[in-house]
């Protein structure tokens, strides 16, 4: 039941500054009235040499800016309060997303600027890490035995020196994955799974899925939440090889791998989270056709690859007067990866999705860094300042982008023709025999 806004934050100012309690908090998403200077928060509270102090970590588009605040004796007076009061009350937060050793409290602001507070109580408290140096930390420890069917650890669970850049992508993937996942469920937009409707995740174009039995062990194991997934690639060497990892690690009745190609896969029911992982060129955009098709409330890809629109860019004339953004290759192939992922985000916000470009790895562990964040948050748009500013930046560059063909806008005006079909089965209960 909807509840003062001001009542409700106060009701969580309580829980963020009360001693030993709190676990984790984000603040996330936007109110209908404002937009907060960041795009998210974290707060947690570390231990530091002066004392107990509150850790706030801000992100705007591009990096994170952390502080700390003393808590001090009387912690609702302190520092830590005076800053966490400014973050509460006047930063138009739309969501909080709140842990404490004993209940899990998610807040959201109606359109009517009212607050629907839920809180749920652990099964059992949890304790409070206090650790300054979160890079230390991992989400899922090395020795954890998925990292070791992966190949990533050895025997010893010792992380292998030539898997240390792919151990970072997976850990910096897992963080941006349950950011995602918290903050669009507690905006609403993503459904609370049950052990008889489990969290249903797609990752189209899985190869070898790494960070496909990362997400699974990390959401499963860390979250405790049910999870069912389904890999999809086009090679059987490594729906072969997965599924044998999956056996390995006795969770085969919670992943299934299928072959073919990403226009192939239909699922039933439709997928929650669609996860598109390093899909090369036109892949990417034949992956985001298939979730904004679902309707996924969900998508998080990872492009590689623009070789289309920088093969397009090379055929057409440079309009005026950016002849030297394309005069010199090197510059030509960047300019055509920024011109590629703010075509696909400009297209996936059309279908309604609110969308983040972010980067989810730093460029020293890979070059192929840049991620698309989408929330399903509303109806396609059909038209406005952002359809008229991708029809003007298509028509600028004569540009024919391979995931505006796929959903109909083409210049054209039509869509690519469909794939044939290969039916996957999402199950609706994890067929773990509780029946």
């Amino acid at each position: 039941m909807a509840e003062p806004l001001l009542r409700a934050l106060a009701r969580l100012r309580a829980e963020l500054l009360a001693p030993d309690a709190l676990v984790r908090a984000v603040a996330s998403g936007r109110r209908r009235d404002g937009e907060p200077r960041w795009r998210r928060v974290e707060v947690r509270p570390v231990e530091l040499k002066a004392g107990r102090h509150l850790q706030l970590t801000s992100y705007d588009a591009t990096q994170a800016h952390t502080s700390n605040h003393l808590l001090g004796d009387d912690p609702l007076a302190g520092p830590a309060a005076e800053a966490l009061d400014a973050l509460l009350f006047d930063e138009p937060f739309g969501n909080w997303h709140v842990e404490t050793t004993t209940h899990t409290h998610q807040l959201r602001v109606t359109k009517k600027g009212e607050a629907l507070l839920h809180s749920t109580q652990r099964q059992a408290p949890v304790a409070v890490e206090l650790e300054h140096d979160r890079d230390k930390q991992r989400l899922l420890p090395e020795d954890d035995p998925v990292y070791a069917a992966l190949g990533l650890t050895d025997a010893q669970g010792r992380v292998k020196p030539s898997r240390r850049a792919k151990l970072r992508q997976v850990e910096e993937f897992l963080r941006l994955l349950d950011a995602t996942i918290s903050e669009a469920r507690s905006s609403g937009h993503l459904r609370r799974p049950t052990p008889e409707q489990p969290l249903r995740i797609v990752d189209l174009g899985c190869g070898n899925a790494y960070l496909t039995f990362a997400a699974h062990r990390f959401l499963s194991h860390v979250r405790g939440l049910p999870v069912h997934l389904v890999g999809a690639d086009v090679k059987q060497q490594s729906a072969d090889h997965n599924s044998s990892v999956a056996s390995d690690l006795g969770v085969a009745e919670e992943m299934s791998f299928a072959v073919g190609t990403i226009g192939d896969v239909v699922v039933d029911p439709a997928p929650d989270v669609v996860l598109a992982l390093h899909a090369c060129d036109t892949a990417t955009d034949d992956a985001l056709a298939r979730a904004i098709g679902w309707e996924a409330p969900v998508v998080l890809a990872a492009p590689c690859c623009h070789h289309d629109v920088a093969a397009q860019l090379r055929r057409s004339p440079t309009p005026s007067p950016y002849s030297a953004l394309t005069r010199h290759g090197i510059l030509r192939e960047r300019f055509a990866d920024t011109l590629t992922d703010a075509l696909r985000a400009s297209l996936v916000r059309q279908q309604g999705y609110r969308v983040d470009v972010v980067e989810f790895v730093g460029s020293e562990h890979t070059p192929r860094n840049t991620m698309l964040r989408a929330v399903r948050t509303g109806s396609p748009v059909k038209g406005g300042s952002v359809v008229k500013e991708y029809d003007e930046l298509v028509a600028t560059w004569q540009l024919r982008p391979r995931l505006g063909e796929l959903l109909g806008r083409s210049p054209a005006g039509s869509a690519a023709e469909p794939a044939a079909e290969l039916v996957v089965e999402l199950v609706a209960e994890p067929s773990s025999g509780q029946e």
